[in-house]
């Protein structure tokens, strides 16, 4: 049997002349690091890290009725964000479960930009377009024609200054604005998944590899370096932030998740019965927040027990945390288990390791 052929990012040729060490994720050829993990987590918290995230998502909802669209399709109230602004919401499905978690852009009154995870790109155009017919609005995925730069780190505000030669400062965190950046016509968002402060440049795929010439050189130039997928999960840990696939899925409800927050049931949406059910019933295990000691890290997949060595959870992320110097985790534990400060154990291939009870995120920028 053939092997599917993995999608190339418009930037492959770029990351194999840094020497990048190649992965598969979610069916691209990715970056997973240039040379040292812990290095280019190190320079996104200490100056700025480059990464290439063209294997995002890019989908449209343009038309009289794309507010009401997405009103109807995402837990959250789409129709309520003013332009220029981005909001991160989550598409279910009818029985509450977790399609995935979005972040959108509302570009224009009747126009917004939808970002799905890289594994989810299909499965978020299908439901966006079976969730359109009843509106006058249409579904444009615009994943192949774009690609995504994202530049991450204290520094990165006067990398973009000295490209886009004008201050952002009044581009707020969770904005957007049409922009010229190296004499590129693009989208510059003030988002990020590192915990940092930074911006994700959305530009015609064919234009991709002259802005990240001109961003990888102003990166550099500052203290800053490429960076791959392998420290963009470290730094989204030590952020708290939920990964599609570890702690978000279908068997997964917002709640439960502790993404309730984002969940307006105000309104009517896809999912939106099941939600108030579950809403109202305190949910049998949550995501917690787990710190360790040592230098052995739990990974996803490991159990974790109680005091009396009764298994009470499962890990979804862990990792040595490069900032911190400890093992952090999430995992989902029992509610009575899930108390701060309380002395658990992971089981770690026959080894228990002691872990506590820790809020998250374990890590926020000064």
């Amino acid at each position: 049997m053939s092997q599917a052929r993995s999608l190339a990012t418009p930037l492959l040729d770029v990351h194999t002349g840094l020497g990048a060490r190649l992965t598969d994720f979610a069916g691209w050829r990715m970056p997973l690091k240039y040379t040292s993990e812990l290095a280019e987590h190190q320079a996104v918290r200490t100056t700025a890290g480059l990464f290439d995230l063209s294997h995002m998502g890019e989908i449209r909802v343009r038309g009289p009725q794309a507010a009401a669209v997405l009103d109807h399709a995402l837990v959250g109230k789409l129709s309520a964000i003013a332009v220029g602004r981005a909001k991160y919401s989550l598409l279910c499905d009818e029985n509450g479960g977790i399609l995935d978690d979005l972040v959108t852009y509302r570009l224009a009154e009747d126009e917004y930009l939808v970002i799905a995870n890289a594994s989810n790109t299909g499965v978020v155009a299908e439901a966006l377009a079976e969730r359109v017919r009843p509106f006058d609005a249409e579904i444009v995925d615009e994943t192949a024609q774009t690609a995504l730069i994202a530049v991450q780190g204290p520094a990165s505000t006067a990398i973009v200054e000295g490209l886009l030669g004008a201050s952002v400062s009044a581009l707020r965190y969770y904005a957007c604005m049409p922009a010229r950046l190296a004499g590129l016509d693009v989208l510059l968002a003030r988002t990020g998944y590192t915990g940092e402060d930074g911006f994700e440049v959305y530009v015609a795929a064919d234009q991709a590899s002259v802005l990240w010439q001109a961003l990888y050189a102003a990166t550099e130039a500052a203290g800053g370096r490429a960076a791959g997928l392998a420290c963009r999960d470290t730094l989204r840990l030590e952020a708290g932030m939920p990964l599609y696939g570890n702690e978000l899925g279908l068997e997964t409800d917002p709640y439960a998740a502790g993404l309730g927050r984002v969940v307006q049931l105000g309104k009517s949406f896809v999912g939106q019965e099941a939600l108030s059910q579950a809403a109202s019933t305190q949910p049998a295990r949550v995501l917690t927040g787990l710190s360790g000691q040592g230098r052995r890290a739990a990974r996803a997949g490991n159990p974790v027990l109680n005091a009396a060595g009764e298994p009470i959870g499962v890990i979804t992320s862990g990792a040595l945390s490069p900032t911190l110097g400890r093992p952090i985790a999430l995992a989902y534990v029992d509610r009575e288990e899930a108390v701060e400060g309380r002395a658990l154990s992971v089981d770690v291939r026959g080894t228990l390791l002691p872990f506590d009870v820790t809020p998250y995120p374990f890590y926020r920028r000064s």
